[in-house]
Formats: structure tokens, sequence, C-alpha cells
């Protein structure tokens, strides 16, 4: 596989952002082009950046026997929300991204052959995107995700709610909030037929766990359809790389063998 870590300055954030990339070699292209390929779109947690997912995961391994371009972005510490100070990330993720990869890389993945996984604050954004742009991703998944704003009310630390506050304003507004999962799922409840299929795990000794069955349990009620999966494990990279290798064989089948 090809690494590319690509610096870039994105008009809707306003910063140079690197942006990691994994490609097939052109080796194991076997006639394929770019464009006609899956593509995995990897967000990151909250105290990690594009380079995470290939640092601490096997995901270059995962990509290789599939075939996959993975798309692995940088956001800082952003919510994947379009911040007050003029940091468009949602945007740049869901609107500058892709055009992007259009103009350089020939990239125009059909609905069918475009995923979308994350891990922590990582699984709320791609629940996030999943849920605003339903008709362009055929999976999304949460890994130990921030899917729901009740963390606000079991986080008693205040630094955390000062930098909320920074992302989001007025937190005592921010149920039932455009920012608030439970309006997505509200929201998608109209049309569930519309969505990608949608994953989320959790371990149970994990602080993000509450959340996380409060969420299941909300697209549940809405006849969200959900393939939910627990298991004792805390927040790290030891429960999230088999979790991503769980995603990728539920929604692509099991991993090709080398020849």
């Amino acid at each position: 596989m090809a690494l590319i870590r690509l610096d870039h300055s994105p008009a809707t954030v306003k910063v140079n952002t690197p942006l990691n990339i994994i490609l097939p070699d052109p080796g194991a292209m076997g006639g394929k082009p770019l464009r006609e390929r899956k593509v995995l779109y990897l967000l990151h947690g909250l105290s990690d950046d594009a380079s995470a997912w290939q640092r601490y995961s096997s995901i270059e391994t995962y990509a290789n026997a599939y075939g996959l371009v993975v798309v692995m972005p940088s956001v800082a510490r952003s919510f994947y929300t379009d911040q007050p100070n003029g940091q468009h990330y949602f945007t740049y993720l869901t609107q500058e991204l892709p055009q992007y990869l259009s103009d350089v890389f020939h990239l125009q993945p059909k609905r069918e052959d475009i995923l979308i996984p994350g891990l922590s604050m990582g699984g709320y954004g791609a629940f996030k995107t999943a849920f605003h742009f339903p008709e362009r991703f055929c999976a999304a998944a949460s890994f130990s995700g921030v899917l729901s704003l009740e963390i606000l009310n079991m986080d008693p630390d205040l630094h955390r709610k000062e930098e909320f506050s920074l992302l989001f304003g007025d937190l005592t507004r921010l149920f039932g909030s455009p920012h608030d999962p439970l309006v997505w799922f509200r929201n998608a409840a109209k049309n569930p037929a519309s969505l990608p299929r949608l994953f989320v795990s959790c371990g149970r000794q994990d602080d993000l766990y509450p959340l996380n069955k409060l969420a299941v349990a909300a697209l549940g009620e809405l006849g969200i359809p959900v393939d939910y999966y627990e298991e004792d494990a805390r927040h790290d990279w030891l429960f999230w790389d088999p979790q991503i290798r769980r995603f990728l064989k539920a929604v692509l089948g099991e991993m090709p063998q080398p020849e």
C-alpha cells in the first residue's frame, strides 16, 4: 500500500491541515482504477489526528486485503463542527474534502462504495455525517462514540464544559439543537429506509458506555435498525482495532486471503 501525508489549506478551515490517505500499490490495482474503488473515511478521536488510525491500528493490512482507499482527515478538537471562530470542520469533511479528493485523485465512488466509521469524538462525527447525508454512505459506525449529550451531565470536568461552550455555544440550549444526536435520530425516523447500515460498539468498562446504551435504546424506540456490539473493554485501541475489522467484515464480507 502507498501512504500519503498531504498537507493542504482548506478554505473552510483556514489553516494548514494534514490529511492521510492509503492507496493500493500500482501492482495491486488489477486494472481497477481509484475512481471505482471503495472508499473508507476514518474519523479520529478528541486527542488524535489523521495519523492515529495508521499508527495504532492494523488498517493498512485491512485496506490491502480489501483493496480500499482510506481517507483519514484531521479536524483537531472540533467535534466535527463548524465552529464560531470560522473554522468550518463539518463543511470541510462533507463538502470541500470530497470535492478535493475528486479533483486531485479522481475519486468518484458510488454510495454503495463509501463507508464512514469513527471512534470516540469520531463516532459522533461519523454518525453526524451519515445522518445528515444518508444518500452518500452505505454504512457508518461509531466505536465508543459520544452519541448522547448526556455527557454534559455525567462529566464534572468544568474545563471540558468550557471547551464545549466554545464549540457549541450556550450549553443550556444544546439539548434539542442541531448538535444533538437525538435530534438527528428523530429526524431520520421519518424515513429510516434512507439511512445507511448503522453499527455501534462500546466496551463495558468505557466511561462512554452509558451514553452508547442510551443512543442504542433511542434508535430502537424510533424504529431505526442498528447493529450493536459490546464486550468487556475500555476506551482504547485494544478494543477499536478489532472493531474496524469487525465492521469491514460485516459490510464487505470475509477478509480476502493473499494469493
